[in-house]
């Protein structure tokens, strides 16, 4: 019974393909062209795809606090490529720096934080910050024990993603962020 269902409807359907075959119709009306879909999108934006990007104002001014709960109190801020930045770092933490110390390590675009922070460890007398992975490192705080502050002030020339680390041991896997650069 099958069969029989699909051969009219095999045949209704080439029936109706092949209706209207033989007339020609000419439009002689002038072309036109629709610019608005034929335009180049627009550039996206550096970190555009960052959930809450659109609600960071851009600052020349970082501050951040680190703590025994091995967290950044802000992750994500907004700065102009070229232009001199502040960045202000407090440990606002209790335990000794021997054992919870942290740094804002500010590092380019591309790199491994997996792979730095790992390196980081055996960079105790560098203060965790390896030397042989310099180059991908853009600026960084003092490691800082409880109540320490550290001030610097960076630029980065080129628009881009850049991530930021705690990079005292284990410490990287929480203690992260990002700074987009327009």
């Amino acid at each position: 019974m099958k069969k029989l269902l699909f051969v009219p409807a095999l045949a209704t359907a080439l029936f109706l393909a092949s209706c209207g075959g033989g007339e020609t119709k000419t439009d002689n009306s002038a072309a036109t062209t629709d610019t608005t879909s034929a335009q180049a999108p627009a550039e996206e934006k550096p970190g555009a795809d960052i959930p809450g990007i659109n609600d960071v104002a851009v600052t020349d001014h970082i501050e951040l606090t680190g703590d025994d709960q091995l967290k950044f109190d802000k992750t994500l801020f907004k700065i102009k490529a070229g232009q001199n930045v502040k960045l202000s770092m407090k440990n606002i933490g209790k335990m000794p720096k021997e054992a919870m110390a942290h740094n804002v390590v500010i590092l380019a675009p591309g790199t491994d934080v997996q792979a730095f922070g790992e390196a980081a460890v055996k960079a105790k007398t560098n203060d965790h910050i390896p030397a042989d992975m310099m180059s991908e490192v853009i600026a960084h705080t003092k490691l800082l024990g409880p109540g320490e502050s550290d001030e610097i002030t960076f630029k980065v020339t080129d628009p881009g993603v850049y991530d930021f680390i705690c990079s005292f041991p284990g410490h990287f896997g929480t203690m992260r962020g990002k700074i987009v650069a327009e």
